[in-house]
């Protein structure tokens, strides 16, 4: 997939001497390490246990980016509470040559906040979309559709948790088909679905470190197998004494 590719954001730097040395980001294991990444395919996954940090890096390059923390494009200004790290303001991007043409940051935490600006941006001329008319999935998976372009940035924050499994692989079919068309992807998720596009680079956010993991080492997959091939034996052990 990943053949002569352009990437629209090659790499970042993280700035130590720009954050707090009290900051809870040194307290960060993975985070913490890391001084610089460079990104090599046109879809890149974050994974990791909660709280090993995936968001936090995420938000922070959609902020340095230029989007709104809470998501849309980088014409959305608005907020409903201010959140977001100083770490955005510590890292730097290395950006490709290409200017991309469109690009939206998308998080399931903050979808309510993001369809109900995409409702009142509708007023002032654009095209209505009516997200809170259509249930959660439907409006999430719909406004991503929307906005999925060619020669794009898209930052996603567990853009499954709104989805069924029919919905993640209608999902990852629309990644796939605008990665082929100069678009970039960075993903934070849990779903063993998204994790198998094939030629996606996975960096796992486990064990104290950012680093390359194979999608047959990801917890997502490995545990889903697990339980799917020994569902009896696995609640067994988990529900009785």
């Amino acid at each position: 997939m990943h053949e002569e590719h352009e990437l629209h954001i090659r790499g970042l730097d993280i700035h130590w001497d720009k954050i707090s040395p009290r900051s809870y980001l040194r307290d960060i294991p993975a985070i913490a390490e890391v001084d610089f990444l460079t990104f090599h395919a046109p879809v890149t996954f974050f994974v990791g246990e909660n709280g090993s940090g995936k968001s936090t890096l995420l938000e922070a390059i959609a902020v340095a980016y230029g989007f709104n923390p809470e998501g849309g494009t980088r014409n959305y200004h608005f907020s409903t509470y201010d959140s977001h790290s100083e770490l955005c303001d510590a890292i730097s991007l290395t950006k490709g040559i290409y200017r991309p043409g469109w690009g939206y940051f998308l998080r399931a935490e903050s979808f309510y906040n993001v369809a109900t600006a995409e409702e009142e941006y509708a007023k002032l001329g654009g095209r209505p979309h009516h997200f809170h008319q259509q249930s959660h999935g439907e409006s999430f998976l719909a406004l991503a559709q929307d906005n999925f372009r060619a020669n794009g940035v898209y930052l996603l924050d567990e853009p499954e948790a709104a989805l069924s499994p029919h919905r993640q692989l209608s999902l990852l079919f629309e990644i796939s088909e605008c990665a082929k068309e100069e678009s970039q992807f960075i993903i934070v998720t849990h779903s063993p679905i998204l994790l198998g596009l094939p030629g996606a680079e996975i960096w796992s956010f486990d064990g104290g470190s950012i680093h390359p993991c194979a999608y047959e080492d990801t917890d997502s997959y490995r545990i889903t197998k697990m339980f799917i091939n020994n569902r009896q034996q696995v609640l067994k052990n988990l529900l009785e004494d």
